[in-house]
């Protein structure tokens, strides 16, 4: 299986691998990836590299320079900097929210 079936558990894994490894290795986020948005969210579970390929053999070289600029609006929008200040970002601001509370 591939593409956007597997978006959700492979997403919800790879913010696993990050946790685990503390972000100390860089991931690639693959699975279920058509837009910006959907690489914005592999990107902030964990993913340093986010590749597409279901998306690419639906749409082909095309999709490349639109993923890029939706991913560049998503970062805006949502106050990054650079893709560097999302890696890992739902990791980070979970335990932001845990420490909290002590």
């Amino acid at each position: 299986m591939s593409g956007k079936p597997v978006f959700e558990k492979s997403t919800a894994v790879l913010r696993q691998f990050y946790e685990l490894t503390g972000g100390s290795i860089p991931l690639v986020g693959c699975g279920g990836v058509f837009t910006g948005e959907d690489a914005l969210k592999k990107i902030k579970a964990g993913a340093s590299l986010v590749q597409l390929y279901t998306s690419f053999a639906y749409v082909g070289p095309a999709l490349i320079p639109r993923v890029k600029r939706e991913l560049y609006e998503a970062l805006k929008r949502e106050g990054f900097k650079n893709v560097n200040e999302a890696i890992g970002y739902d990791v980070k601001r979970k335990k932001r929210k845990s420490f909290m509370f002590f």
